[in-house]
């Protein structure tokens, strides 16, 4: 069967630079902390690489703390501190927050004390970008970084969390970025590495990833490879509304990342449709895939004022560099077959 990929929020398939990068990385000897020639070597890999995430992310001058993925970064970052949140906050973020912020019917969220607040800043089910408040205690810029342009630098944030393997890097590898002169109290102590921050010898393989996907993803937004994504969004999303006259794109009204869409049907549930979707040949999502593989009623739209029954039937659809037209045309009419054979069961 002829497999297309259309979950690119969940993870984004290797690049080629960052293959290269860690095959190359896997020939050093050294530990990066370690003085010979050897260490050196391996030290002089490690720090290009964060210089490269810290020119990709606009953060030059700020700390880059390498860690084993955004989730590990949240918990740095958040652990004990009590800061408001909002009920569409990734999973990794909300186990550490108050949902206490109001969301908008469009996904937006107020924050009036960004001091004592965290905020994403683009949804992994909806795709909705929010406007971050300056002097913003923490953000979670996993889902923008490479799709779409930012500056940790100039977004007024303390703290941002990324993670590699959404920009094409490999997966259990991410950063915490903390603006010059903040400190955080290490989770993991020993022998003080990143700084002091994250002890343990630094996953140098995954770190030289991570570095060449973040600098080959800054080249796709400069080459204007997302604006192209957008106009396949915009096909699927048009073709799919001329017959499915009852069909929801959640957050459509507000700004979105270019290559999301989130699918509601009321009444024709979600999980069905990633198994017959599956089944067809296509991988799409649920909503969120980093909650242990389980199929369940987005918390994001409930958090948003949708009915428990339009929660459970919200697809998600997320495109990349690599979707071709031909793959939206033909994943628009395989859904419209199904979604008309639904209507006809249901009749």
């Amino acid at each position: 069967m002829n497999r297309s990929y259309l979950d690119w929020n969940a993870t984004a398939p290797l690049r080629s630079e960052a293959r290269q990068a860690m095959c190359d990385a896997m020939d050093l000897i050294g530990n990066p902390s370690s003085v010979h020639a050897e260490g050196r070597a391996a030290k002089t890999v490690l720090e290009r690489a964060r210089a490269q995430v810290a020119a990709a992310l606009g953060a030059e001058g700020a700390d880059i703390v390498f860690t084993s993925g955004a989730t590990e970064a949240a918990a740095l970052a958040l652990a004990g501190r009590g800061l408001g949140g909002a009920g569409i906050e990734h999973d990794a973020v909300g186990a550490w927050c108050d949902a206490d912020l109001p969301v908008s019917g469009d996904g937006l969220v107020e924050v009036s004390d960004p001091a004592g607040a965290t905020l994403q800043l683009a949804n992994s089910e909806t795709g909705v970008i929010q406007d971050l408040p300056h002097g913003l205690a923490v953000s979670d810029m996993t889902q923008g970084f490479g799709k779409i342009p930012l500056a940790f630098n100039w977004s007024g944030c303390d703290m941002a969390l990324v993670s590699a393997h959404k920009l094409g890097g490999p997966k259990g590898i991410g950063a915490l970025v903390l603006k010059r002169g903040l400190d955080v109290a290490a989770r993991i102590r020993g022998g003080g590495q990143e700084m002091g921050r994250r002890s343990g010898t630094e996953n140098l393989i995954g770190i030289a990833g991570f570095g060449a996907a973040a600098e080959a993803a800054q080249q796709d937004l400069a080459n204007g490879s997302w604006d192209r994504v957008e106009k396949l969004r915009n096909i699927l999303e048009k073709a799919l509304e001329t017959s499915a006259k009852e069909i929801i794109f959640v957050g459509k009204s507000a700004r979105r990342l270019p290559n999301t869409s989130c699918i509601v049907v009321p009444g024709w549930r979600g999980e069905t449709q990633v198994m017959q979707m599956d089944l067809a040949g296509f991988a799409i999502s649920a909503g969120s895939a980093c909650s242990s593989g389980k199929v369940k009623a987005s918390r994001v739209l409930r958090a948003m004022g949708y009915d428990d029954l339009a929660a459970g039937c919200a697809i998600r659809v997320s495109l990349g560099p690599a979707t071709t037209e031909e793959e939206v045309l033909r994943f628009a009419d395989t859904w419209l077959t199904r979604y008309r054979k639904y209507k006809a069961k249901a009749a």
